[in-house]
């Protein structure tokens, strides 16, 4: 691995809405690059200008935990930071992979949080991150962290192949053990599943169980995404290596698609089964309301929770307007409490979804959102 020392003029990431993924507003990337090497990862694609060789080279920004204390001091903002879980895991470097053990960045960065008193979401594929149990214990305490990891599978020997510098699931899994024995919220983020390889009803099964008896607070799931160029490339050449049978499956899913989603078919098909697998061994699809409900802003609240109801319906099959009105929520500055007459002149808000609405602003809580999850 080659390392790069570089100096960050901005840290945190801003979104333009709340994340109902990871409950988040904010983000960072402490490191550019990331050695675990997996085989489909994203961050291989060039959209995001990572410099040199990927899972080879990686940027190191010295000044990290600086910089990000001049950003979360209220008085250097003009716009304050709105209350929220801050993710730290970003797309193009994990901030558990190996070097952080040498520069430990992440683990000031915890400092940091907790002495500013953010809750935390950290995702990651790395069992470093237990080494911080004792932060990540203290920022629960005053707050909240929940702790995730990501997986294509929880089978060893596929992961090898496809991940080939990450700790094997079985070890994430034990990780995940050890934070829900200390009272941590835990998620498993299975995505992305690896068309034909690990989206087999079995192996997705065989995940949920072992989610279920590790005690996860829930499992996200999705597919995989081909973007054109070194991401295609790179993961290509080890299906030719490794499953050369399989590359004459991938074209017709995959067709050049901009932000290298498959079809609409395939992803359709995997969610169906997710779905049926999900509701078999009772695992909670998005991060539960309880985890977040006392944290979010009342807006921020309503535009996450709508927009679960949108993924359980199609999850479902079913239309949906949730994510559309979810979406124009969010574009609204005025807090929904001085709207409560108005609701149904923002767009996509009808009868049913103003009744939803009213209900979280009341209580924080949705019963139809309890029928679905």
């Amino acid at each position: 691995m080659n390392v790069r020392e570089i100096k960050a003029k901005s840290i945190l990431l801003k979104h333009g809405k709340v994340d109902s993924w990871f409950i988040s507003r904010y983000g960072m990337n402490l490191y550019r690059g990331c050695a675990h090497d997996c085989a489909y990862c994203d961050g291989r694609s060039e959209r995001y200008q990572v410099d040199g060789a990927f899972g080879e080279d990686v940027s190191v920004k010295t000044n990290a935990v600086e910089v990000l204390r001049r950003e979360l001091l209220p008085t250097r903002r003009r716009v304050k930071l709105k209350p929220g879980f801050i993710m730290l895991g970003g797309g193009v470097g994990d901030s558990y992979q190996p070097i952080e053990d040498r520069y430990r960045l992440t683990r000031r960065t915890l400092q940091l949080l907790c002495d500013c008193r953010w809750p935390v979401h950290v995702l990651t594929k790395s069992t470093l991150v237990e080494r911080d149990l004792d932060i990540l214990k203290r920022i629960n305490r005053q707050n909240r962290a929940i702790v995730s990891f990501s997986f294509s599978s929880t089978n060893d020997e596929i992961s090898a192949e496809f991940e080939p510098n990450v700790p094997p699931p079985s070890e994430r899994l034990k990780t995940l053990a050890t934070f829900k024995g200390a009272g941590i919220a835990c998620g498993m983020f299975l995505l992305p599943v690896i068309p034909f390889v690990t989206d087999t009803p079995e192996l997705i099964a065989d995940a949920l169980r072992s989610a279920r008896e590790v005690g996860v607070d829930f499992v996200i799931f999705g597919g995989m995404t081909l973007k054109e160029g070194r991401q295609k490339e790179h993961f290509y050449s080890l299906l030719k290596k490794k499953h050369p049978e399989l590359l004459s499956r991938y074209s017709p899913i995959y067709g050049g698609n901009v932000w290298g989603q498959a079809t609409d078919n395939y992803y359709a098909e995997i969610n169906a089964v997710f779905n049926e697998l999900s509701r078999k061994y009772q695992v909670a699809r998005r991060v539960p309301p309880a985890l977040f409900r006392d944290i979010l802003p009342v807006n921020d609240l309503v535009v996450v929770m709508l927009e679960h109801l949108d993924y359980f319906l199609k999850l479902e099959g079913k239309s949906s307007s949730f994510g559309f009105a979810a979406y124009e929520i969010s574009k609204i500055d005025r807090p929904l409490s001085s709207m409560k007459s108005a609701l149904r002149g923002i767009r996509g808000v009808g009868e049913k979804t103003e009744q939803i609405i009213l209900e979280i602003m009341a209580t924080k809580k949705s019963d139809y959102y309890n029928t679905l999850n």
